[in-house]
């Protein structure tokens, strides 16, 4: 069987990505000077090691407004579809997805766009569904965030519907919707290989229904790996139940070092020596009062966690260390992570040539 053009469809190979590097620090809430500066120059840096090493997709965060603080976590971010534009133009095998908030976007408009970077990249983009939770964005646009997940997952769901139906309907139509109301529209080009793979992150029911329904890939966060086996499995059956197959995926924050100390170490200095902590106080409260992604009964270890990269799993040590961390997210039922470092395209190198051989040699990833 011939590979699929776009490496999120992978079958039988525990997927790795990047996450954030649009965004300024990436996903470590830090001040060390070193931080990740998101500018073109480095992304594409990024993507072209990711790409060459065969790492299988890049996700970008929508951002309007950062999070205040020394630093002003994520105050400075490229717009992700124009940036998965770019990549897709400059890389060969790799994914990139661009991060669209329902909200602020036309599906008319998002259809044509994403089944243009498609064309761009032969087969390689995909969609991350935001359907809305950060209310600082909302207002900043004149808006209202709907108190309510119905509403919010209501609206997202008529958004996606006339997406799906201008990438497979051949003729114009007319929509007569809740939310929307069109008259002879129609999309071409389609999306060169159907519709590309479609993620989604959620915790409500709702939102979880919505990815079940919708999604080829949902990410939830990876706090506590015995929760997480759970988790999992009622997904899994879920979207069994449903009649699909959606895969789990989670974050991960990479501090990879020669010897565990040197990881430990710098994983002290940069996630609690030199933490911007008001940042993080104020991405937790917004967390915590509109998203319902982390388990509200874990908050002092997220607080930590959200420091070290938003978060993420901590994946720190040794490469063996590293390998035996995605080793235990692969047990636990998860299809794959992203990751975060620092700075992306400083410490990637040294990631895909120490922790990527072991990965392939416990039989986790497929090389090429």
């Amino acid at each position: 069987m011939s590979e699929p053009r776009n490496r999120m469809f992978r079958r039988n190979h525990f997927k790795l990505g990047t996450f954030s590097a649009n965004c300024s620090s990436g996903m470590a809430v830090t001040k060390v000077p070193e931080r990740w500066v998101n500018s073109w120059e480095n992304n594409l840096r990024m993507a072209q090691i990711c790409d060459a090493n065969g790492i299988d997709f890049l996700l970008p965060i929508a951002r309007w407004i950062g999070y205040g603080g020394e630093t002003d976590f994520h105050g400075s971010v490229l717009e992700t579809m124009t940036w998965a534009a770019g990549l897709l133009a400059s890389t060969q095998r790799i994914s990139a997805i661009a991060t669209i908030h329902t909200a602020c976007n036309h599906p008319v408009v998002i259809a044509k766009q994403i089944a243009t970077i498609d064309q761009i990249g032969q087969g390689r983009a995909g969609l991350n569904i935001v359907a809305g939770w950060n209310q600082p964005e909302y207002e900043a646009m004149g808006q209202t965030l709907p108190d309510d997940h119905e509403t919010r997952y209501g609206y997202a769901q008529e958004w996606f519907d006339i997406i799906k139906k201008l990438w497979r309907e051949p003729k114009a139509f007319d929509w007569e919707g809740t939310y929307f109301k069109l008259k002879g529209v129609y999309g071409n080009p389609k999306p060169i290989s159907g519709t590309p793979p479609i993620v989604n992150a959620a915790g409500s029911p709702q939102g979880r229904e919505f990815a079940m329904r919708n999604a080829n890939f949902l990410f939830t966060p990876a706090i506590d790996l015995e929760r997480s086996k759970d988790e999992i499995a009622e997904l899994k059956e879920q979207s069994t139940h449903v009649g699909r197959e959606v895969d789990v995926l989670t974050f991960s924050t990479v501090v990879c070092r020669a010897t565990e100390k040197e990881a430990k170490d710098y994983l002290e200095y940069y996630a609690r020596q030199n933490a911007d902590w008001e940042a993080v106080d104020n991405l937790v409260k917004l967390q915590f009062a509109h998203a319902h992604s982390f388990p509200h009964d874990l908050l002092a270890l997220i607080r930590d966690r959200m420091a070290a990269g938003h978060g993420g799993f901590p994946l720190v040590g040794t490469p063996e260390q590293v390998a035996d961390g995605i080793t235990a997210l692969h047990n636990a039922g998860f299809g794959g992570t992203t990751l975060a470092f620092v700075n992306y395209a400083e410490e990637l190198p040294y990631f895909c040539d120490t922790v990527l051989p072991i990965l392939e040699e416990r039989g986790i990833r497929r090389g090429g």
